[in-house]
């Protein structure tokens, strides 16, 4: 692990993960800034795909919307005065398909403060103004035809760092920023302390991994934790991340003092290795990742340090999402009490689509595109490994996706209408009826950086500035060797959560799940245990894609890649859990054969 103490460190506070997020963050950082402690930036991470779809609709409807207006009310107007005091920069993505009417927000919130800030606004992601030049572009884990132009609701590219720097260093204090990559808002802030240069491949990935690391806000303080139980006392109370990054790229992760929650090596694998995929191949705009080799050590309470991550190339095209409009879906749910509970919610799912359907018919109407009779209560989600067949209490989640609004909304009143008719034990859920929701999807794609023009507008003097790194082919990285099996030897099996922390996101409709193991020596029969034939039984109620897996040798971690595995993913999917967030519990069941000497000591 580097020697931090003689470089020269910033220090980067993580406030918000996703639009919504608490406003406890920026108060708890100023209140640690009164006491002493060190802080200069703090950033804010509030879009996901899903949100940049609602923005864009909120948009459409009043042109005057469209971003974060969190981070104006709950972030700005309440504490400038000593933001401005302390002198710590804000970074934030709050701009979201309309970053000059944020920016003009936060201008008027500056000028209303009496305070002399000034305030850039970075835009240049919005591709809606080009999408005829993407039409013949391929989705690009799916291989999918791009959607049809008339249906897409937004079209963004994830910008890089360099604009972020650019506008520090002609004097920002206050930065919002369109769609750009979560981690950019960290990096940016590297880029113009360091005066790291494009060049420096092995910096920009390891201020990149910092970014990451702090992007989800408590996520890496003990939010979200395998081991929920050490921080369920002080959650209310958890502090937020501070990364304090050296100018050689490796990085120390804490939180404020009096604070809850826990900053543990778990706690930073768990986020290390969340939402990746190839943790060699981590692509973002101003870097090719590659966290394979990286290390984490506790060296002190609360504090983790982080070995700096490798650059491997630089890509010649940035990431672009487009969000389109697929028709409308349905969403009911259905108490169910007594013996036999879930065949009774079966019986009475299946009876409403069948009602519906034969409504649907006579209307010539064409079937649903997609039904679902799904569970919660039972152990579905266990899929064949499931231990509690018999609930007798279980919601029935009635679902259904067609290309007419109305039709969707025959299935709820057929299924009220069939009430007095179902097995005993229903018992309504809501009184409120709920309505038909468009159908999101998300079409990711490369869209060339050549072409594309970023502004950077600092309180009305704009400049126009390009992608400043032109693209590099992807250097080949150190090939792994995989754990190898010790001799066999009496052995236990005790279940993967005994033996390993894990997690797990989303990317679209893939699942991620992270699993690191709590001593080096568990990881050859975690590997052995977790093959990709015993991944695919675990999850075969969810998954019709491949499976695939990646080794970390540095923390001897593994990342777990489920294709389409989330039923569309995103506001497109009609799961219970849509984004995966329960896929590590699930893994963390499976039993794992390990020598019987290993546990006792």
């Amino acid at each position: 692990m580097p020697d931090m103490s003689s470089s020269r460190k910033i220090h980067i506070g993580g406030a918000s993960g996703y639009w919504g997020e608490s406003d406890m963050a920026v108060p708890q950082f100023l209140d640690a800034l009164d006491k002493g402690e060190n802080l200069d930036y703090i950033v804010f991470d509030y879009l996901a795909e899903i949100t940049m779809s609602i923005l864009a609709r909120q948009k459409n409807a009043d042109p005057s919307k469209g971003y974060a207006a969190d981070f104006i009310h709950s972030v700005l107007t309440p504490h400038l005065p000593r933001i401005a005091k302390h002198g710590v920069k804000l970074i934030a993505n709050a701009g979201g398909v309309n970053p000059q009417a944020c920016g003009e927000l936060a201008r008027a919130a500056v000028k209303a403060a009496g305070l002399d800030l000034k305030v850039a606004v970075i835009s240049g992601d919005d591709l809606s103004g080009r999408l005829p030049n993407y039409a013949d572009t391929s989705e690009m884990f799916s291989g999918e035809r791009f959607p049809p132009l008339e249906t897409i609701a937004s079209a963004n590219a994830y910008l890089g760092a360099f604009p972020i720097a650019r506008a520090l260093a002609v004097g920002a204090d206050i930065i919002i920023t369109g769609r750009v990559v979560d981690s950019a808002v960290t990096l940016g802030a590297c880029i113009h302390e360091f005066g790291w240069d494009a060049s420096e491949l092995d910096k920009l990935a390891s201020g990149s991994l910092a970014g990451h690391i702090i992007e989800c806000g408590p996520q890496v303080t003990g939010g979200n934790f395998t081991d929920w139980e050490v921080v369920a006392d002080s959650i209310a109370d958890i502090g937020y991340p501070i990364a304090a990054i050296s100018d050689a790229g490796s990085f120390e992760v804490s939180k404020p003092t009096d604070t809850g929650g826990l900053v543990s090596v778990g706690t930073v694998a768990e986020q290390m290795l969340y939402e990746i995929g190839d943790p060699q191949a981590y692509y973002l705009p101003d870097v090719i990742c590659d966290f394979s080799d990286v290390t984490l050590e506790q060296v002190g309470p609360n504090k983790v340090a982080v070995s700096p991550a490798k650059g491997r190339g630089v890509p010649d095209t940035y990431k672009a999402c487009a969000t389109y409009n697929d028709g409308w879906k349905i969403v009911s749910l259905w108490l169910f009490v007594g013996d036999g509970a879930h065949g009774k919610g079966e019986a009475y799912g299946q009876a409403s689509l069948k009602r519906a359907r034969e409504k649907l018919r006579a209307k010539n109407l064409p079937d649903f595109t997609e039904a679902s009779v799904e569970f919660f209560g039972n152990d579905s989600h266990y899929g064949e490994f499931s231990e509690a067949r018999s609930s007798r209490e279980v919601v029935m989640k009635l679902s259904a996706k067609h290309a007419d609004k109305a039709a969707c909304a025959l299935l709820y009143r057929e299924a009220t209408g069939l009430a007095l008719a179902t097995p005993t034990g229903l018992a309504p859920l809501s009184a409120a009826r709920p309505k038909p929701s468009p159908v999101v999807r998300l079409f990711s794609f490369k869209a060339p950086k050549e072409g594309i023009q970023i502004s950077i507008d600092v309180d009305g003097q704009t400049e126009i500035m390009r992608d400043t790194v032109s693209g590099t082919s992807p250097q080949k990285p150190t090939p792994i060797s995989l754990p190898e099996m010790p001799a066999t030897e009496e052995m236990a099996s005790v279940p993967l959560s005994t033996l390993a922390y894990g997690r797990s996101g989303d990317k679209g409709n893939k699942a991620n799940i992270g699993i690191m193991p709590r001593r080096e020596n568990y990881a050859p029969y975690i590997w052995a245990a977790l093959s990709e034939d015993e991944i695919k039984m675990r999850f075969a109620h969810f998954n019709s894609g491949k499976v695939e897996r990646f080794f970390l040798p540095g923390t001897q971690s593994m990342n777990i890649l489920l294709h389409e595995s989330l039923g569309g993913g995103g506001m497109a999917s009609m799961r219970f859990d849509p984004q995966g967030k329960s896929y590590a519990q699930i893994l963390l069941q499976t039993p794992i054969p390990i020598p019987a000497r290993l546990l006792e000591s």
